[in-house]
């Protein structure tokens, strides 16, 4: 099940959308279009568009598959020349982001998500990160909204 639990638009310059949803398979594609949807009410450029889709997909596959317990929270924001999306669940686990210039074992079947979308944010002029709260942890990707 996927909700809305608050929606604010200020004029032009500052945009958030919150979802709150179960950490399930059906999930991902309800999130993403979700996401597809805002970012085309926002008119944000294809490119990154493109990278905030992907990261969308590949941070609530992890929640669906690695998370413990409990609800699941995907943000999208926009303001002062930034795009954000922020995914948060209420596991103890932290993720290991990648090292920068981290090789991937190519007989690895998992474990690149976090690496390409670091990578594309990181050309953007962007950055991925993890922060850790009380309730959980939030995976936020930062990206230039030009």
């Amino acid at each position: 099940m996927l909700t809305t639990t608050g929606t604010s638009v200020t004029p032009a310059i500052r945009r958030f959308v919150h979802w709150v949803a179960d950490p399930d398979v059906t999930s991902v594609p309800q999130v993403r279009a979700r996401v597809r949807a805002t970012l085309e009410a926002w008119a944000v450029p294809l490119d990154a568009a493109d990278v905030l889709l992907l990261a969308v997909s590949e941070l609530v596959g992890n929640v669906v598959r690695h998370a413990d317990a409990g609800r699941m929270r995907v943000g999208v924001a926009a303001g002062a020349g930034w795009l954000r999306l922020d995914v948060a669940d209420q596991g103890a686990g932290l993720p290991r982001l990648p090292a920068p210039r981290a090789e991937v074992d190519p007989e690895s079947e998992s474990g690149r998500g976090l690496l390409i979308v670091q990578l594309m944010a990181a050309e953007m002029g962007g950055e991925l990160s993890v922060v850790a709260h009380e309730s959980g942890k939030s995976v936020r990707v930062r990206i230039p909204a030009a």
